[in-house]
């Protein structure tokens, strides 16, 4: 497959993206918080679940979309932690409001495909990425 860099059985290859400065990544407050509740929001056009999420103080909970159900449940996902963007402005997704963006990384063969980037130590909540 053109483009492919010798990959076998990958459908596409990301493109790079444009380089950023060290400061402008400075500006993302990345959080580590915890999954306090989940519930399926079939409201979404894709399917998703609602969260609540603690960071911890200053922050303190926030909501948040987030397209996870390829490999997750809702219970399976409460007492997990993960990271988040909590300076994203508040978006509104079918009614709900989202407050913070929850990272994972997207299969590049399958988009719905995401796994979340999971802090393992309990005592990191509320610790930001750096």
């Amino acid at each position: 497959m053109e483009g492919d860099a010798g990959h076998a059985g990958r459908a596409r290859v990301s493109a790079r993206k444009d380089a950023i400065s060290f400061d402008e990544f400075l500006r993302l407050e990345i959080l580590v918080g915890t999954v306090l509740s989940a519930e399926p929001f079939p409201e979404a056009r894709k399917p998703a679940f609602k969260l609540e999420l603690d960071f911890g103080e200053p922050v303190g909970v926030l909501r948040s979309s987030a397209q996870l159900t390829r490999r997750y449940t809702a219970e399976g996902l409460v007492g997990t932690r993960v990271l988040a963007v909590v300076n994203f402005p508040k978006k509104r997704i079918a009614g709900f409001a989202s407050e913070c963006l929850v990272l994972g990384v997207v299969n590049p063969d399958d988009p719905a495909d995401i796994v979340l980037v999971r802090p393992d130590h309990a005592e990191s909540v509320g610790w930001e990425l750096g």
